[in-house]
């Protein structure tokens, strides 16, 4: 059965209203919390917004497979279809909303570590959903109205209430030509059709999970009284082709970098106070000469498969990402747990308790490591494992270290094994 999404292919900036919500007239205090891998909550006044949202965790490799053609596209199909851990879900939503209500919700692409819950938190708050058309579709297999799904291709600029603007940059997603199931932009064309006996959906790159066209970025600015705070927060990205255009059926969208210098110069910014960002130093030398952020706060860097209920898997840790950020000025933020709080105003950025809810989910304030795993972090990098849905991460120093077979990391340990099953190209 078709179902009908609006598709605008936008070339140059355009309005995108939504009804207007009341903020403090007096600067609302903007907070951004950490919910794990690129899920945000990010909450300015009275305004809640959740990205991504993603809490529930589907299995790694073996159950994730890639094809003999195209080796390193290990998420490329999977053995069977997967659900929504909606009970994990509600119990998040309710720990950090309580009965307030939620806003909206953004996809920053459609890949299973993304999209796979947004659904799940549409149905269950009734929140406007803002995304690829991937995304959307994604949304009305899982039972979601086609009108609650706003698609969005870069260029939109949306009014969310008194002060506070959304620029859609469209980007791209990390890897290269090695992984072109993963990495180059695709789109579904039909909603993706759940499995009759348990109603999941296949979360393989190459099944109901494509990147979505590629990615979408977000350019916040909140207007208060004495100036503007904005930030910008991307999910993936890849040094390999973030100057190139980004083609999909037959549709030029730019180029990313391109593409966030328009929204800088459409919001009349010369840099932002935060960028939200994922990759590591070669993706920050291409990002920072054009947004010039005063504070980069680490996303997506914690894996794909370590289970959510223990809390943050391992420390933070790019020497050389922090060494280029130092010598731009850039101060570097890493959270030091999930759900971790960080409040902007015109001071800067500061860090503010979360206790409470993290209490409610059974997190420590502050997470602890035992030696083995601070010795293997600082012999590598953590992001080399974990980054960006895990580019690099397979037979690395990093998944041959100590903490690699540690038994606090058993579910990464299984994900960096190669499938034992050869599969054809196609499921």
């Amino acid at each position: 059965m078709k179902c009908k999404i609006l598709l605008t292919a936008c070339l140059a900036w355009f309005s995108l209203g939504a009804a207007p919500l009341a903020l403090a007239a007096d600067a609302p205090e903007i907070e951004m919390t950490w919910m794990s891998i690129a899920s945000w909550y990010f909450k300015i006044g009275d305004l809640r917004i959740v990205l991504d949202g993603y809490v529930s965790r589907v299995p790694g490799p073996p159950f994730f497979y890639a094809p003999k053609s195209y080796p390193n596209d290990r998420y490329a199909y999977t053995k069977a279809p997967a659900v929504v851990e909606v009970t994990s879900v509600t119990k998040v939503r309710d720990a950090m909303l309580g009965s307030a209500k939620l806003d909206y919700l953004l996809s920053g692409h459609s890949h299973f570590d993304h999209s796979w819950d947004t659904p799940a938190w549409a149905k269950l708050t009734s929140a406007v959903m803002i995304g690829g058309l991937s995304s959307c579709y994604q949304a009305v297999a899982q039972g979601v109205a086609p009108g609650q799904c706003r698609v969005v291709n870069g260029g939109e600029k949306i009014d969310m209430g008194h002060g506070v603007t959304v620029r859609v940059v469209r980007f791209n997603h990390s890897g290269d030509a090695s992984n072109p199931i993963q990495h180059f932009a695709r789109e579904l064309y039909d909603p993706p059709r759940p499995d009759t006996a348990t109603g999941g959906l296949r979360a393989g790159v190459g099944e109901d999970y494509p990147n979505g066209g590629g990615g979408r970025a977000f350019l916040f600015t909140v207007n208060r009284p004495g100036g503007t705070l904005s930030f910008f927060v991307q999910t993936s990205a890849s040094a390999f082709d973030l100057a190139k255009d980004i083609h999909v059926d037959g549709v030029n969208f730019g180029a990313p970098l391109a593409n966030l210098a328009a929204a800088m110069a459409d919001a009349g910014l010369k840099s932002v106070d935060v960028w939200i960002g994922t990759g590591g130093e070669l993706l920050a030398k291409l990002i920072v000469p054009v947004i010039r952020p005063k504070v980069y706060i680490p996303s997506h860097w914690d894996g794909l498969f370590n289970p959510f209920w223990p809390g943050m898997p391992y420390p933070f840790k790019d020497e050389a990402l922090k060494a280029y950020l130092d010598s731009e000025e850039v101060a570097l933020m890493p959270e030091q747990q999930y759900f971790d709080t960080f409040r902007l105003d015109a001071r800067g950025v500061s860090m503010k308790p979360n206790g409470e809810v993290k209490k409610k989910l059974g997190f420590a304030e502050v997470q602890r490591f035992n030696k083995a795993m601070l010795d293997a972090t600082r012999m590598v990098a953590s992001t080399s494992l974990g980054d960006d849905c895990g580019e690099g991460t397979f037979n690395s120093e990093w998944s041959r270290s100590t903490f690699a077979n540690s038994g606090r990391s058993m579910g990464n340990w299984v994900a960096l094994q190669p499938a034992k099953t050869a599969a054809p190209f196609a499921p």
